[in-house]
């Protein structure tokens, strides 16, 4: 298990207001309130209670990027649930471990997702899917799918909080090697929409604003930024 570590403050400098666990072949995930059932999900394995989990939360959360992490120590293969067909079975066969992406967006074979749930059962393997949305609100046209899928208890990434959309502008802002103050900060984690894909868009229109004025992100930029990037949305350039 990776530890966690909070960032030591330094005067007049941003830092990271939350731990982070080191992703392998990831970006260091940020724990907050909103996505510790997840990580915590992770973490335990191999000792689920179940051999099946449904980690859910909306666009952006992190789901891959805790399917990756779990990926990576439990040596699964990665599937776009779309794409779900025979091989997945065999992929599962090798390491007994196997990760199913976004099975809200459709799903290959709904036979094979269901005959993998069984083979996680009875050969004592496990099985991680993300998903938007949690699958009672989907539509599978195989009953005993359903009915399965129900009866697995989601994991939920909710929506960010405010320490953690701080935090992301924070690190967002470091990897583009940006000296914001916490103010600045402040301002936009109160005014943007709150979620993980606002904030990589808002940085980045920061940055190229602040590139063509020559000055350093201020709050005067900050509030540039956030009207650009409604305006592009609203023209329908943001995702939503």
């Amino acid at each position: 298990m990776t530890a966690r570590a909070t960032k030591a403050a330094e005067p007049q400098q941003l830092v990271l207001a939350l731990p982070h666990r080191q992703a392998q072949e990831a970006e260091d995930f940020l724990v907050s309130r909103s996505n510790t059932a997840a990580v915590d999900l992770v973490d335990s394995w191999p000792g689920w209670p179940l051999h099946a989990a449904t980690v859910v939360g909306p666009a952006g959360a992190g789901k891959s990027h805790l399917a990756n992490v779990w990926r990576a120590r439990s040596h699964a293969s990665v599937v776009a649930a779309r794409t779900l067909d025979e091989t997945a079975v065999a992929a599962f066969e090798q390491q007994r471990t196997l990760v199913v992406e976004d099975i809200d967006r459709g799903i290959g074979s709904e036979q094979v997702l269901f005959h993998l749930l069984n083979l996680a059962r009875e050969k004592s393997g496990s099985l991680l899917m993300t998903s938007r949305i949690a699958p009672g609100e989907m539509t599978i046209a195989l009953p005993d799918l359903r009915s399965r899928l129900r009866a697995i208890p989601p994991v939920l990434i909710e929506p960010p909080d405010e320490a953690l959309i701080r935090s992301v502008l924070v690190k967002l802002f470091s990897d583009r090697q940006l000296a914001v103050e916490p103010h600045v900060v402040s301002y936009l984690s109160l005014h943007m929409d709150r979620s993980m894909d606002a904030a990589t868009r808002v940085v980045a229109v920061c940055d190229r604003l602040s590139l063509a004025m020559q000055r350093k992100v201020t709050r005067a930029v900050a509030a540039a930024a956030l009207a650009a990037e409604r305006e592009d949305a609203e023209d329908g350039g943001g995702e939503g």
